[in-house]
């Protein structure tokens, strides 16, 4: 019973050592296979050769800490290619008002220039600076809202009122580009909590778009529904396609990439933005031929 006994025990202790072993020899190749991928000699994921639940959950964390890394590695790539794209659009629209605004300033000082062209020529110039100023703006605007420090004063405000009194200062531009937009605004006052400030540039970050990119007639809708209100803008635009929406709202992003002197590109950025610090939603939708701006804003139900 003793040699039992003793035999039992010594084939225990083996199948333990035997274990020990190839625990540690797996952790070994573990091992190998984590320097080879800091080295960047492979790129695949851990793999096991000897199995254990606490090796295999091990490996598993290890692998999703890959996966992390390189959707960490795609995404400072997709940033920075996207940084290359704003510093060229940058350049590109400040380069052209400036181009201009010196090339007309040349003119004014070779002399012998009509009074009509003169101030045809400072009209151009006039124009020129604004274009630069508009740009400038939202540069600067965007460097604030992307800030840590930057930080919202969220109160209760009637969105009607403050819808009206953007439209009112649009009604030359609605004239100008022979627009008769079509407003729908309930008569029951609407509040929500939100920027006054930052909804204001929203609404007016949407208009612009809509009057920027309308072919037709623009329409804004104000909804009060159970849980939410909604902002609505929608305008028809034959020029966007379905594929255009995934990026509508990317930094410096224009559907037509011709008609950089209407606009950075920022300023639906800017307004998803502030909409997201608002604990809002800002959402673009596509039926047929006509853009819908969706502003959402979640409202307390007692």
């Amino acid at each position: 019973m003793m040699i039992y006994i003793v035999i039992i025990s010594v084939i225990t202790v083996f199948i333990i050592l035997i274990r020990f072993y190839l625990l540690k020899q797996e952790l070994k190749r573990v091992n190998r296979q984590l320097n080879q991928l800091n080295k960047k000699v492979i790129s695949k994921k851990i793999d096991l050769t000897f199995y254990d639940k606490d090796l295999e959950n091990l490996a598993k964390n290890i692998n999703e800490q890959i996966d992390l890394t390189n959707e960490a590695v795609v995404e400072k790539l997709r940033i920075k290619n996207e940084l290359k794209q704003a510093i060229a659009n940058i350049s590109h629209d400040i380069r052209t008002p400036m181009t201009s605004i010196l090339g007309y300033i040349q003119f004014l000082e070779s002399g012998g220039i009509s009074p009509e062209k003169r101030i045809k020529y400072l009209a151009n110039i006039k124009n020129g600076a604004l274009r630069l100023k508009v740009l400038l703006d939202d540069f600067f605007e965007l460097s604030i809202i992307e800030s840590v420090d930057y930080q919202l004063k969220v109160e209760n405000i009637k969105l009607n009122k403050l819808l009206l009194e953007v439209l009112i200062g649009f009604y030359d531009d609605f004239s100008k580009a022979k627009i008769d937009p079509s407003i729908l605004i309930p008569e029951d006052e609407i509040y929500i909590m939100a920027d006054p400030s930052a909804v204001k540039r929203v609404i007016e970050n949407l208009i612009s778009n809509a009057i920027k990119h309308s072919s037709g007639d623009v329409t804004i809708h104000l909804v009060k529904n159970p849980s939410s209100v909604q902002l609505n803008f929608m305008n028809p635009a034959e020029q966007l396609k379905e594929k255009d929406l995934t990026f509508l709202f990317d930094r410096f992003y224009k559907a037509d990439q011709t008609r950089t002197r209407r606009g950075t590109g920022l300023g639906l950025f800017i307004a998803k933005s502030l909409m997201i610090k608002m604990n809002g939603k800002l959402s673009a939708e596509l039926n047929g031929n006509q853009l819908l701006m969706k502003c959402e804003w979640m409202i307390e139900t007692s």
